[in-house]
């Protein structure tokens, strides 16, 4: 594999986050839940409280490297040199979050088909699977207000994701929150597959198949399984994330740069 050697104005945390956070771009662009240019995942810059890192706009999601990220504050201004700008909607959204939560190291927002579909429906992700049992009555909801440009959202985005791990914002898309891009990456991915089987289940529905919903005790039994890490049950990525990074590393592993 190519060395990346690490650029000497990166403290060693900080090049260990930009790495993980540019291979989680990488990754929601491997599985093809990207949008061009648009949506973003941030990293808090480790140490700080009002800093992190987010993609450049104007790159792919397949482009973003570890240096390329840039690194802002939480009021929305760049605190580095950079030949990029940041998306708006990107810090509103981001900064909000960031603020609000002292573990909500990596936001991702997406708007991946399957869960920006579910998102229009009133109840969001519905228990029909085991994917979605992780996310049972722990699921936040924001409702649509134009593209998130306005800071005087950020209010309502804070409140309405609360203590979830994930929140639909409706007729938008995702937004998954991690202590590591690992589990907000695993998050996103879990999340998907669940709302892709729910629309596979309720398209049957229609033509006349009847939907099986568990009792509200097991769903709940499950979801505590998952959060409490019942079993051999780990936090998302935990497991996941190094394998992924191994498999990045053989196929694509120009994001080191």
């Amino acid at each position: 594999m190519t060395e990346y050697p690490k650029p000497e104005r990166y403290s060693d945390n900080e090049w260990e986050a930009r790495v993980s956070l540019a291979a989680a771009y990488r990754m929601v662009a491997r599985l093809g839940l990207d949008d061009l240019i648009y949506n973003h995942i941030s990293m808090r810059v480790p140490g700080t409280t009002d800093q992190f890192l987010i993609n450049p706009y104007g790159l792919l999601f397949s482009e973003i490297t570890a240096s390329s990220l840039v690194k802002i504050n939480t009021r929305g201004e760049v605190i580095e040199d950079t030949e990029y700008t940041v998306n708006k909607a990107a810090f509103v959204i981001h900064a909000a979050v960031h603020k609000s939560s002292e573990t909500a190291h990596c936001v991702l927002h997406t708007h991946s088909d399957a869960s920006t579909a579910v998102s229009g429906q009133p109840d969001g992700l519905l228990p029909l699977s085991q994917f979605a049992m992780r996310f049972y009555n722990r699921q936040g909801f924001h409702d649509y207000e134009g593209v998130a440009i306005d800071e005087a959202e950020q209010q309502r985005i804070v409140a309405h994701l609360g203590d979830n791990p994930v929140m639909l914002m409706r007729n938008h898309g995702i937004l998954t929150v991690g202590r590591t891009a690992g589990e907000a990456f695993m998050l996103l991915y879990y999340f998907e597959r669940a709302a892709k089987i729910q629309l596979q289940m309720q398209a049957a529905c229609a033509s006349g198949v009847p939907l099986v919903i568990p009792d509200h005790d097991v769903c709940e039994k499950a979801a505590r399984q998952f959060w409490e890490l019942k079993g051999d049950i780990l936090i998302p990525g935990e497991r996941e994330w190094p394998a992924l990074m191994r498999d990045l590393d053989r196929v694509d592993p120009g994001y080191r740069a």
